[in-house]
């Protein structure tokens, strides 16, 4: 057994995580429209950080108005919401658990119904009825990263993610499908990861070498090669001073599209990197404990939960006392999951997963 769940990590900024689970920044459509966190979000996140995660990841959280990705999002784009951050920080904490953000922009998934104007884009996208960014509003947008981390760090977080994954507009940026810009932030990995680049060294230069201070990537979907993810995260680990790289793996165990007929899964590609001082943890399809002990087994610092964090709050407690544990079985009832801690709003969204919820009919 190289890493047991249960056992402690210190990160290189010198935080202490208490076991091997975090819980997955998860969309959950909860807190109120102007971005202010709501006691159903609050209530979800502490459930979980009673539930024994070790760290707990918010959803992802709007650095920038327009940036909004989905009705009912936190935000930390305006002093204003502070207030919200300070009291979820510390409930969070009082258990033991890390409190991190995750801080977001949407891009051209930023749903008309929702901003009410034109998303935006490193590039015009008539698909998505997006419009370009300009040189400026780029500087801007990178500015308002850095920002949104101080203001995390003055609310009391103990770290932040950057988003760079799921088609958002920093993948949005680093895809050679969606960023045709012809300036220093557009055509070749250098200059589409440039602006990833610059947010992660402008929040360590703000915030200090005791803040933690992850990116999440996912090598496949929207646009991403897997060849190029990799030689970004090895600069990541290699330039930027982070303290762990979250990978969205969607399955953990598939073959990686690029290379259909390599030996290896896709978690052996990234498994693979020179990671040095750096954490790694994976999210895709890790639902038992059996999967937990597997992925951790292949040289995974620590597990990034999902579905099993949505459908027992205390997934971590039930894995370190038993590590064949297995959770419940779906469809579950609306009433299990208030139980678990979810509102009204989260259990509708859940039905985008098919057999997630029973059917009432």
């Amino acid at each position: 057994m190289k890493n047991k769940p249960s056992e402690s990590i210190t990160f290189t900024c010198g935080l202490q995580m208490k076991n091997r689970f975090m819980l997955a920044p998860l969309t959950n459509q909860q807190s109120h429209e102007n971005g202010q966190l709501s006691d159903d979000e609050f209530n979800w996140l502490t459930m979980r950080a009673q539930g024994g995660f070790g760290l707990v990841m918010t959803c992802a959280s709007h650095v920038q108005k327009i940036g909004k990705g989905f009705p009912g999002q936190l935000g930390i784009f305006s002093d204003d919401l502070m207030e919200g951050h300070k009291k979820l920080v510390a409930k969070i904490k009082s258990y033991g658990s890390l409190a991190v953000i995750q801080l977001h922009h949407a891009g051209m998934r930023s749903p008309y119904e929702v901003i009410k104007q034109k998303a935006v884009c490193p590039s015009d996208s008539e698909k998505h009825n997006a419009r370009a960014l300009t040189l400026d509003e780029v500087y801007q947008l990178k500015d308002d990263f850095i920002q949104a981390a101080i203001r995390a760090q003055t609310c009391g977080y103990d770290g932040i993610e950057v988003h760079g994954a799921h088609g958002y507009i920093l993948t949005q940026f680093l895809s050679d499908t969606i960023n045709k810009r012809q300036d220093c932030y557009g055509g070749s990995l250098e200059n589409r990861s440039r602006l990833l680049f610059e947010i992660v060294d402008g929040i360590r230069k703000a915030c200090g070498k005791a803040f933690l201070l992850g990116v999440r990537l996912s090598p496949e979907r929207f646009g991403m090669k897997l060849s190029e993810i990799k030689i970004i995260s090895q600069q990541l680990i290699d330039n930027y001073n982070i303290d762990f790289l979250d990978l969205s793996l969607w399955d953990c165990f598939k073959k990686p599209e690029e290379y259909l007929d390599s030996d290896k899964s896709l978690l052996q590609h990234i498994t693979d990197l020179d990671f040095k001082n750096v954490k790694l943890t994976v999210a895709g399809n890790i639902r038992t404990g059996d999967d937990v002990q597997n992925v951790l087994d292949s040289g995974v610092d620590f597990v990034t939960i999902g579905r099993s964090g949505i459908l027992h709050h205390d997934f971590p407690k039930r894995v370190i006392e038993n590590l064949n544990f297995k959770p419940i079985e779906n469809p579950v009832s609306e009433a299990y999951l208030k139980s678990e801690g979810l509102s009204d709003t989260f259990i509708e969204y859940m039905r985008r997963w098919n057999g997630f919820v029973e059917d009432n009919n």
